[in-house]
């Protein structure tokens, strides 16, 4: 029996030492803690969120179940539907700063003399804390403060200056415009990453071509960075949806420049409406998937992934080769169709 055991136990030893099991061992024993993390600290939340977004509850007390109220009145409230909107004018401050980054880019990607140090300032908003860059502004934009005086030094007076932060009509424009200065440097330097990858000889054989800058950029530099120009405006809309700092810091979130993000906030915290607040936080996860979806769309229509060509390419050509027989047709039979 004991001589039994022995065996059975010095199988299982060189079961458990073969390479297959071992690997399979390892992967499990690398991925169990990061696998159990993730599922402690991400799904399980996210899971009891979403069951908070179908009750009327606060963060203690007793939860009545409404059901899709919350979800209808994300979109009908008006201080929720209005801080939704306000995400367009981040989206377009995003192109902004994707357009500039992009420009600055292409110039210096190449030998530009004090290119490096004008690289360090452009980038350095980035490094700079949020809530230090939403203070920075905020003295910025205060009345008679940075901006009004250099304004008065180019001769305007200060009466005929606007309250940059109270006035409804541009105090968002305002605020949206810190993001374009904070971002704009990690932009242009995964552009600068993506341009300096490029093949010099392109260039070179460009030039002989006698191709100049813009065409360069149009034929060369744009076709061959597409990929990350996508990746950073996928990472630009869906942060513009989930703006959260600048107008927390900068305005308080008052006189009309509360964001999705601002207003969930004061719902969940200060109001303490944690079902309509979760609400909001699903559909928001909802919207960001819709925008990707629609954005990997259109860079496969626009410019094609990987190998493959893009979509309005390929259509352009099937449209030319359809159009190129039916002339062939009508040439073979003398002119008459």
């Amino acid at each position: 029996m004991d001589q039994k055991k022995k065996s059975g136990f010095a199988g299982f030893v060189e079961w458990i030492q073969s390479g297959k099991v071992n690997r399979r061992l390892v992967i499990f024993t690398f991925m169990f803690v990061p696998v159990t993390l993730l599922i402690v600290f991400t799904y399980i939340p996210f899971g009891k969120m979403v069951e908070f977004s179908f009750y009327d509850m606060k963060y203690i007390g007793e939860r009545e179940f409404v059901g899709l109220e919350n979800y209808l009145d994300v979109f009908t409230r008006k201080d929720c539907f209005q801080a939704l909107k306000l995400s367009l004018y981040y989206i377009v401050a995003s192109f902004v700063q994707l357009g500039l980054a992009l420009y600055f880019a292409s110039i210096l990607s190449f030998k530009t003399k004090g290119g490096g140090v004008f690289k360090g300032f452009m980038f350095f908003p980035y490094l700079v804390c949020g809530i230090a860059v939403g203070f920075i502004f905020k003295f910025f934009y205060t009345r008679g403060f940075v901006l009004d005086t250099v304004l008065q030094w180019c001769g305007f007076e200060l009466e005929q200056l606007p309250y940059w932060l109270k006035d409804t009509s541009i105090n968002n424009i305002s605020v949206a415009a810190t993001s374009v200065w904070r971002y704009m440097g990690q932009a242009m330097v995964l552009f600068i990453g993506a341009i300096m990858s490029v093949d010099s000889s392109l260039y070179e054989a460009a030039a002989i071509d006698g191709a100049n800058g813009w065409q360069k950029f149009k034929y060369i530099i744009f076709p061959s960075i597409k990929t990350i120009i996508v990746l950073n405006m996928i990472l630009s809309i869906t942060g513009s949806l989930s703006v959260f700092e600048p107008p927390y810091v900068i305005t308080g979130g008052n006189f009309g420049t509360a964001t999705y993000f601002v207003m969930m906030d004061k719902l969940a915290h200060e109001s303490q409406k944690v079902g309509l607040a979760s609400a909001m936080a699903v559909v928001l996860l909802i919207l960001i998937i819709i925008a990707t979806m629609i954005q990997k769309f259109l860079e496969r229509y626009f410019f094609g992934v990987g190998d493959q060509e893009a979509i309005r390419t390929v259509r352009k050509r099937n449209k030319r080769l359809a159009a190129e027989g039916k002339l062939s047709q009508t040439t073979a039979n003398g002119g008459v169709r």
